[in-house]
């Protein structure tokens, strides 16, 4: 987090997910150098937190991995257990998620094998 800080080609990715009266909201917020950068709010009804979060997790690296110069990511989620969710392929409710995040990130590592994320 203090490489990140000050380093540009890094980017601190905040993500928080909550449900109240069965509306879940989705907040990421993005930084570069200890400024915000870009902040996404989403509502949505009649899903898990567990979904909220992935959902949360997919718009932040797709937002992270679009900004020019950007070689490192870390994001920091309330929901590790969401987060890990993302890599098991045999979970079929979240496939979905897991196709858009992947490839993403696919994306991400192929523009420079020295690309890292951290969760």
């Amino acid at each position: 987090m203090i490489i990140s800080s000050s380093d540009f080609s890094y980017t601190l990715v905040v993500t928080d997910t909550s449900i109240k009266n069965y509306i879940a909201t989705s907040i990421v917020h993005i930084h570069i150098c200890n400024k915000p950068v870009i902040k996404t709010l989403h509502h949505a009804v009649n899903v898990t937190i567990t979904e909220a979060e992935n959902f949360a997790i997919r718009c932040a690296i797709n937002q992270a991995t679009s900004i020019p110069g950007i070689s490192k990511i870390v994001v920091i989620t309330d929901l590790l257990h969401a987060a890990q969710r993302i890599f098991d392929s045999l979970l079929y409710l979240l496939q979905i998620y897991s196709v858009f995040i992947l490839n993403e990130l696919r994306r991400f590592f192929l523009q420079n094998l020295n690309n890292s994320i951290e969760f």
